[in-house]
């Protein structure tokens, strides 16, 4: 399951910010995909969720949709698959070069700041069985990421949460992955609060 060839966090923002050459156009997922490397899970979850963590979000549906493919994603990294795979529906989907553009530029700057700060340790928690209860726990998190389109913000933190979890797998960053795993704990009591408030 650990990716080969692993770039850092600021890498696969300019792989993503390259893929359109500047043109204005649309791209798919498959192109996305094939940028990243079908052997890197971690870097394809990382860049789906940051686009979901991106005022791209803000385009209606673009939550759920980033949450179906972050679920493939998470089940065939449980299974043991060695290169990814997502249906054709998913692969054909696109999104605005120019959107995309405008969220990588957005994200620039908070992502330099992390990738200072990520570096190899507690490793141990990267291996199976420890893997499992982090990638279930991201697993959870996108089974209801589909609904929380009606609570304002909360579909872009749970992908932030999410990013955590792929940044600090995809630098081999135990701990990273801990707070990750904390993050998303905390989730159900956000929402708990939200409709106890209103």
């Amino acid at each position: 399951m650990a990716d080969k060839d692993a770039p850092t966090l600021t890498g696969v923002l300019d792989q993503m910010e390259n893929l359109s050459g500047g043109k204005d156009r649309q791209i798919t997922v498959e192109e996305i995909i094939d940028c990243l490397g079908k052997h890197s899970f971690a870097s394809t979850i990382l860049a789906f969720s940051l686009i979901s963590t991106s005022p791209a979000s803000g385009i209606p549906g673009v939550t759920a949709f980033v949450a179906v493919v972050i679920m493939f994603l998470v089940v065939q990294m449980i299974i043991g698959r060695d290169s990814l795979w997502l249906p054709g529906f998913i692969m054909r989907r696109d999104i605005a070069a120019k959107k995309l553009r405008e969220g990588v530029s957005w994200l620039r700057k908070p992502v330099g700041f992390v990738d200072r700060f990520l570096h190899e340790r507690s490793t141990y928690l990267l291996h199976r069985p420890w893997v499992y209860l982090p990638l279930l726990m991201v697993l959870a998190v996108t089974l209801v990421m589909p609904f929380m389109e009606v609570i304002p913000t909360s579909g872009s933190i749970a992908s932030a949460m999410i990013a955590i979890f792929a940044a600090g797998y995809l630098m081999r960053d135990g701990r990273v992955v801990i707070l990750s795993m904390v993050l998303m704990s905390l989730l159900p009591v956000g929402a708990l609060w939200f409709f106890m408030g209103r």
